[in-house]
């Protein structure tokens, strides 16, 4: 019988188990995919969260009673889905995750043939309705599921973004926080001349040491000092699916993800001259700075990771990087990867003989930021807006690409919605001048306090 699903969000499903998420309604997602995209074969992967295994079952047998051929890849990464899809040459994929929410919470997260995303705007919503409705596609008969194994074929595909000839010996702390990116390392571990320190690099589903969320601050203190006291070059922190990557200095110094688009950028024009790079409005000017520098093209997308993967189709960019440690690869299907961007920092730390707060310093000091801060407040659009009147008089470019960015002579400023949560983000930069960051930070939250 038709019912309601309220799972489904900006990006993909996600939920808490069981009241939003759970077999049923995985089972009618899974069916409705398989109508949705006249597929044939479906790349099915799950994380370690208790609750993925049944649900990926429920995925499987939705599509199996569909007439699709699920290739099963187990548990995995959300970009080990990315890969398989593309590898196998699939009509689509399904990873069963809830990356970074709290273990009560689960999620799907879709693609289409080549890991092309489908989001809110491009086919989700059709999904969604067709899982409401209930209506078995079952006019090509029952299909069948295999499990298939892709991993030895995506470990060389990741060693293939560096060059094992210019690596030579680091340490590095990789904290896979239970997730799943403790197996991906263990993997790439025997084809590189690293010593690991691995802190909680076995998947446990129960999350016994928190939350893998490295984008709060709070959980980042057992990276930074695990860097410190073995006297490790750098540290490496995942969320639960892995396909975001946090980067730690040889201080323990965490590095926002806004400096690693610029380092990856340059390093990438290196080797693809006059390329483009596709970066998002929150914090830009070291990154069209250096792109500018190195000859590249920089190409402004709305953020999130339907637009970015759409954005660099379309001008077939080389990289794509937000600052929310999201980065995209056009030769990884112009798919996110949380296993790529260390890969290269770690072979530019080989090369280049310097270390990693010493390849990021300068640029913090010319671009100083404030880091996302999220806030409440009672209404996103209003607020945004209020902000926008606020300062708009005396701003010299004003771009709403997305949610609204305001720039003056030495400062610039973005506020934006979150697509996913019920709050508002501020992202701001100065040029040059840490405490002029502070001091509009300052002065913008209190203007939204007031709005809460």
């Amino acid at each position: 019988m038709p019912i309601s699903i309220d799972c489904f969000k900006a990006y993909d499903v996600r939920g808490q188990i069981p009241t939003q998420l759970n077999d049923d309604i995985a089972y009618r997602i899974g069916n409705a995919t398989a109508e949705f995209l006249a597929a044939d074969r479906i790349v099915v992967g799950r994380d370690m969260r208790l609750s993925s295994s049944e649900l990926a079952d429920s995925v499987a047998i939705g599509l199996v009673e569909a007439g699709v051929e699920v290739l099963d890849i187990g548990l995995c990464g959300t970009e080990m889905v990315y890969f398989a899809t593309r590898h196998l040459s699939a009509d689509g994929g399904i990873m069963v995750t809830a990356s970074h929410n709290p273990a009560d919470y689960n999620g799907l997260k879709l693609v289409r043939e080549d890991a092309k995303p489908i989001s809110g705007d491009t086919g989700l919503q059709d999904i969604r309705k067709l899982a409401e409705r209930d209506k078995r596609k079952d006019d090509k008969g029952f299909g069948s599921r295999q499990r298939i194994n892709v991993f030895d074929d995506y470990v060389a595909h990741m060693l293939g973004y560096v060059d094992s000839a210019k690596l030579g010996p680091l340490k590095l702390v990789v904290n896979a926080g239970n997730g799943t990116a403790g197996m991906a390392v263990d993997g790439l571990e025997p084809h590189l001349p690293f010593e690991f320190v691995k802190i909680h690099n076995e998947p446990d589903g129960r999350f016994p040491n928190g939350i893998p969320n490295p984008l709060l601050p709070e959980n980042r203190s057992e990276t930074a000092d695990a860097v410190v006291q073995h006297g490790a070059d750098m540290g490496i922190a995942w969320d639960g699916d892995f396909d975001r990557c946090f980067l730690f200095d040889e201080n323990g110094v965490f590095i926002e993800g806004y400096y690693i688009v610029g380092l990856l950028a340059a390093s990438l024009l290196k080797t693809h001259a006059g390329a483009r790079i596709v970066h998002d409005p929150r914090l830009t000017w070291n990154t069209l700075d250096i792109v500018g520098a190195a000859g590249g093209e920089a190409v402004q997308s709305k953020s999130g990771h339907s637009f970015i993967k759409e954005t660099m189709r379309r001008v077939d960019a080389v990289y794509g990087g937000e600052m929310s440690a999201h980065h995209y690869f056009r030769d990884f299907a112009y798919a996110d990867s949380g296993m790529i961007p260390w890969l290269l920092v770690a072979q530019l730390l080989c090369t280049s003989g310097k270390s990693l707060s010493e390849l990021v310093g300068e640029r913090i000091a010319k671009y100083p930021s404030s880091g996302e801060i999220n806030r409440e407040v009672a209404d996103a659009r209003a607020a945004i807006e209020a902000i926008k009147a606020r300062y708009a008089a005396d701003a010299i470019a004003i771009d709403e690409t997305d949610g609204v960015s305001l720039e003056f002579d030495d400062w610039r400023f973005n506020l934006r919605a979150s697509n996913t949560e019920p709050v508002i983000r501020l992202n701001l930069e100065a040029r040059g001048d840490p405490a002029l960051v502070q001091a509009r930070t300052d002065e913008i939250l209190a203007l939204l306090a007031e709005m809460a």
